[in-house]
């Protein structure tokens, strides 16, 4: 896995992963927006304010992810020194704040007619606002530590505490008491779902996905040609 994410043997392979996922993007984005818009029903209770989850559910479960992943590169990096592993924490770091910022706003936007507020000081809400902030001080600490080492210590510290904070967000709701509804999917048990919106659910989860794999592509490519003008600078 380390020798396909090395600078050297992954720039090959990039031009071309980046010119699949941009052309298949776009008829997925398409048949995903229309399934979540109009093929699947409207919540009997909800009403059409439901179709934000297809927004808001994705872009808060890619959120956690890419934290998780984040704090997985930095361990790896401060432990065995891995250099390839900082470009990837780096690249995916801002991918994570722009999805936490939109888990935010949607959730909010959503709350609005469901709860009859923009905002409630819950564990959810709370915690994935924590959580955005920890986006916004992991960014600061690699940008503007000038020290290497330091900066990946201090990368290390704040993705482990908020990895921490990941696991607060995904078992809040069963914990505390909140406003925020539990999971409504469950891998071991049954889902409270209905299919008719659990399919679009996934579809729109898979152009999340593909959406994110591509900026991170092209902000991967960006650190390994910014790495080798550095390199060639030196000499």
């Amino acid at each position: 896995m380390f020798k396909f994410f090395s600078p050297s043997n992954l720039f090959i392979y990039l031009n071309k992963i980046i010119g699949i996922i941009s052309t298949i993007i776009i008829p997925f984005i398409i048949v995903s927006v229309i399934f979540a818009l109009i093929v699947s029903p409207e919540d009997y209770i909800q009403g059409d304010s439901v179709r934000i989850m297809y927004v808001h559910v994705p872009s808060a479960w890619l959120a956690l992810m890419i934290f998780s992943l984040i704090s997985f590169m930095c361990i790896l990096s401060f432990l065995f020194k891995f250099k390839n592993t900082i470009i990837i924490f780096k690249s995916l770091a801002p991918i994570g704040l722009s999805l936490s910022f939109i888990a935010i706003v949607t959730g909010s936007l959503w709350g609005q007619p469901t709860w009859g507020t923009f905002w409630v000081w819950d564990a959810r809400l709370s915690s994935m606002l924590v959580l955005m902030f920890f986006y916004i001080i992991f960014i600061f600490s690699y940008k503007f530590v000038k020290n290497s080492d330091s900066s990946l210590k201090i990368c290390t510290v704040i993705s482990i505490l908020g990895l921490v904070n990941v696991f607060i967000i995904k078992y809040s709701v069963e914990l505390w008491s909140t406003l925020h509804q539990p999971s409504s999917i469950k891998i071991t048990g049954s889902s409270a779902i209905d299919s008719s919106m659990l399919l679009p659910l996934c579809m729109m989860l898979f152009v999340f996905s593909l959406y994110c794999a591509l900026i991170f592509l092209m902000k991967y490519k960006t650190e390994v040609i910014r790495m080798k003008k550095k390199g060639i600078k030196r000499l």
